[in-house]
Formats: structure tokens, sequence, C-alpha cells
């Protein structure tokens, strides 16, 4: 055996190595961006069930309130007690569906639920791309390493060593600080 064929075989064996843990790397962000990719639908499917229950409460109101408006018009020899007593008694149901803390469902803490079920989905969106750009990198760092193995340019493995080095930003973004990059807005 030569020198030069150990070598090469020695260059393919950091070559291969390199490609094993830019793969490796490339399973943890799909699946950390599969994740993400979940929450971020199932936050957005709670953050539009309570705005349509949110409007479904307004709109409740708006018919009681026109209602009881509607009651407020009678001539005053018609405004009887029972009249006054369901007025009262509207009066106090929109009260209770604007807010209901005891419960959660008026309108004020449905609104609040369903901005904190957007910003989850805002935060699972942020780390979704990052896991994306970051499946890229390495996918391409991958292939540019394997390109190195046929056509023996060295610079091919380095520069998918820095996409490998370039992913790996990128999945630690994704996991640790997913508001720091706005590529996506």
């Amino acid at each position: 055996m030569s020198g030069g064929h150990g070598a090469i075989e020695g260059s393919n064996r950091r070559v291969a190595l390199l490609i094993s843990v830019l793969a490796l790397c490339l399973a943890f962000s799909e699946t950390a961006g599969k994740g993400a990719q979940t929450e971020a639908l199932s936050a957005n499917v709670e953050a539009s069930n309570q705005w349509a229950y949110f409007q479904a409460r307004t709109i409740r109101g708006t018919v009681v309130k026109t209602a009881d408006e509607a009651l407020g018009l009678l001539p005053p020899g018609t405004n009887d007690a029972a009249i006054q007593a369901k007025r009262a008694e509207w009066a106090k149901t929109l009260a209770r569906w604007d807010s209901e803390p005891a419960t959660g469902e008026g309108r004020k803490e449905l609104a609040e639920k369903a901005k904190a079920s957007q910003e989850k989905r805002d935060l699972a969106l942020h780390r979704y791309h990052h896991y994306e750009l970051a499946s890229a990198a390495f996918q391409i760092g991958i292939v540019l390493a394997s390109a190195e193995v046929i056509t023996g340019i060295t610079a091919l493995v380095f520069a998918g060593g820095l996409l490998g080095l370039a992913g790996a930003v990128m999945l630690g973004f994704g996991f640790f600080a997913p508001h720091v990059l706005h590529l996506f807005g």
C-alpha cells in the first residue's frame, strides 16, 4: 500500500465522519422542526377557537343589548316591573359576558387567552423557521462533503463543514433564542 492511498483513505474516513455528524444534526433539526410546526398549528387552532368564542359572545351581547334598547323605547306606561326586571337581568348577563374571571369565559378573558395562543404560535413559527434553515445548511453541507470524496476538491469539505457550523448555530437559535434573528418577520 502506498502512502498516498493511505492518506486518501484517512481523508475519506474524516469526510465520512463529518457526513455522519451532519446527518445526525439534520435528524435533530428535522425532528425539532416538525415539533415546532405541530405546536404552531395547534396554537393557531386554539387561538382561532378562542376568537370564535369571543365573537359569539359579542354577537349574543349585541342581540341582548338591542333587545334591551328596544324595551327602553317603550312608552312610560308600558314600562312595568316585569320589563324592568328583565332589563336588569340582561344588564347582569352583559356584564358577565364582558368579564367573567371565575370561568375565564368573558370577552376580556377570551381575548387575553387568544392573544397568548397567538404569541405561542408565533414563537413556535420562529423556531420552525430557524430549524428549517438549519436543516437546509446540514443538507447542503452533506452534499458538499460527499462531493469532495468524488472530486477530491478539499475546499468542498471545508465548505460543508462551515455550513454544518452555520446549521448548528441556527439550531441553537431555534432552541435558545428564536427571537434573536427576525428573518421571517
